[in-house]
């Protein structure tokens, strides 16, 4: 699939304004927490009840706090979000040149704002808030991430009914950050509105010179 193009030209500056407003908002609430709060359970807010909640934490790794072996994967983590940050800026002003739909770019301006909002934790925040895990060989690219808005989604036992998952504990309580929520958002739009996004490819139409399947004596017969 390619993306869908238009007869409106698109100026890159405004998509990277709307990346740079994520980055600004992103980092923002995460100064305000770390200022403002209490790490854990003590400096706990609760924004609609038990559901959801303001919980200062530490991500060391990607996502759902996954890791990439230590004392190195932290490092690997931070050089590959780099990467994806340029690549994203060139595809940015690559679309634009294409003049592919001004929706579809403006999602990938909001995971490209995403991007450089946890890159700039695992880059700077070792130094500037001095939260590299112990170990680290420097505190330069090993920063952890700060995560704050807390979803409660289930707790418990699953029903003994359930294929696999039956009678088995779970615990469904994401924690993220305005920088993951904007990747998510983006791919979220992304994904509902393929249609609109991308075109189809289309079969080639067949010659009318083309041979038929069928021999001249097979279709005597």
């Amino acid at each position: 699939m390619h993306p869908t193009l238009t007869n409106r030209q698109q100026t890159a500056a405004k998509f990277f304004l709307l990346a740079l407003f994520v980055i600004v908002i992103d980092q923002l609430s995460k100064w305000a927490v770390h200022t403002y709060m209490q790490p854990g359970m003590a400096g706990e807010i609760r924004l609609m009840g038990d559901w959801a909640k303001l919980h200062y934490t530490l991500n060391p790794g990607m996502a759902f706090g996954a890791e990439l072996p230590a004392p190195y994967g932290k490092l690997v983590l931070s050089g590959f979000r780099l990467l994806a940050v340029f690549g994203l800026s060139y595809y940015i002003i690559r679309l634009c040149k294409q003049r592919a739909a001004a929706g579809y770019i403006a999602c990938m301006a909001l995971i490209l704002g995403g991007a450089v909002g946890n890159l700039i934790d695992s880059v700077f925040y070792g130094i500037i808030y001095d939260n590299a895990p112990f170990g680290s060989p420097t505190r330069w690219f090993y920063g952890q991430v700060i995560d704050m808005l807390y979803v409660d989604i289930y707790e418990g036992f699953l029903p003994q009914n359930w294929p696999l998952l039956g009678g088995k504990y779970v615990s469904l309580w994401p924690i993220f950050n305005i920088a993951d929520s904007s990747i998510f958002i983006g791919v979220a739009v992304i994904l509902l509105n393929q249609s609109r996004f991308f075109k189809q490819e289309e079969p080639a139409p067949r010659s009318a010179s083309s041979p038929s399947p069928f021999s001249e004596e097979e279709k005597g017969e």
